[in-house]
């Protein structure tokens, strides 16, 4: 282990969760420690806490409420001093209309329908006979997000959501999403590692089940090793994401791409560029450890890059 030096700069780091989950939602256990080993020093801490506003390095990594206080996030996004992943493709990844980019830029997604606030909430024509997903525009944790085979049940749900002053993502239930969904983990813009999620929406009528913190639904992972034309449709997404944005992938502290169906057919769900589990509890000791320290290495590039190294300046 690295020890701390007194004429040596040490980066004041935040990992952001939320007020619900102070300490983080489990999922990224071992990675202050994993960022002890390269001698930096993290604590966890909610992202609405104004002592987040002095760290040197703020991590986004269980901030699951953002969707609910967004005006309040992106806003806050801006003012810390330095933020993984950066302020400005975490505004656009807050909202889901970001799918309609990566439509644009040739990424095989999910077809998406939005309504805006003030808009007839009826479901659109191309989703005629089929089930449909309902969901906030604006949204994490699959709050507020249902199934409907009714249609008339579907507009309702959507009138609620844009009475609220909020837009609608409407989709076609693909029912592939049964066999689950494949998330793909990226780290510093390059593979690392896979799980699968088992389908979360229940049948219309029920409720997902939701962790004790009220803030994300329960998922059932497990490790996966998908092939690469799943890999590559996940580094389409990100290069069209980091070309919109102007930055290089490497600069991608880490991103999630949800994918379903096989590797001939697949397509996108969601890119998760702000809050997204990294399924670390899926892997084995080693590997975990290992991609942990992958974690950490591109930490340390980043304050290298932010110039917040080791000898970028001294305290006083």
């Amino acid at each position: 282990m690295k020890l701390a030096r007194p004429n040596v700069f040490h980066p004041r780091i935040v990992l952001a969760s939320c007020p619900q989950l102070p300490d983080g939602d489990g999922d990224d256990d071992g990675l202050v420690e994993a960022l002890r080993h390269r001698g930096l020093h993290a604590r966890w801490m909610s992202w609405d806490d104004p002592q987040t506003e002095s760290a040197d390095l703020v991590i986004l990594r269980a901030a699951w409420d953002y969707a609910e206080r967004q005006d309040e996030f992106l806003a806050w996004t801006t003012r810390v001093r330095n933020l993984l992943n950066p302020p400005a493709l975490v505004a656009w990844n807050s909202d889901k209309h970001y799918l309609q980019d990566l439509v644009a830029a040739g990424v095989p997604t999910v077809p998406s329908f939005f309504l805006e606030p003030g808009q007839d909430p009826a479901i659109p024509v191309a989703c005629g006979g089929v089930e449909v997903v309902v969901k906030p525009a604006v949204g994490a944790g699959s709050i507020g997000t249902s199934r409907f085979a009714d249609h008339g049940a579907a507009a309702g749900h959507a009138a609620g959501i844009l009475d609220r002053g909020r837009g609608v993502l409407v989709q076609p239930y693909d029912s592939r999403i049964q066999d689950g969904e494949t998330a793909l983990v990226f780290l510093g813009g390059e593979q690392s590692h896979a799980f699968t999620k088992g389908p979360i929406l229940p049948p219309e009528g029920e409720d997902p089940v939701m962790d004790e913190s009220g803030v994300y639904a329960n998922e059932d992972l497990a490790v996966a090793d998908p092939d690469f034309e799943m890999w590559d449709l996940g580094h389409a997404a990100l290069d069209a994401a980091c070309a919109r944005a102007g930055i290089a992938k490497a600069d991608l502290l880490y991103a999630r791409v949800d994918l379903i169906g096989r590797a001939d057919s697949a397509v996108l769900l969601e890119l998760e560029l702000i809050e997204p589990a990294l399924g670390w509890r899926q892997l084995d000791a080693r590997t975990r450890s290992l991609q942990q320290r992958r974690f950490a290495l591109g930490v340390e590039s980043a304050c290298e890059r932010l110039g917040l190294g080791p000898l970028s300046h001294r305290r006083p």
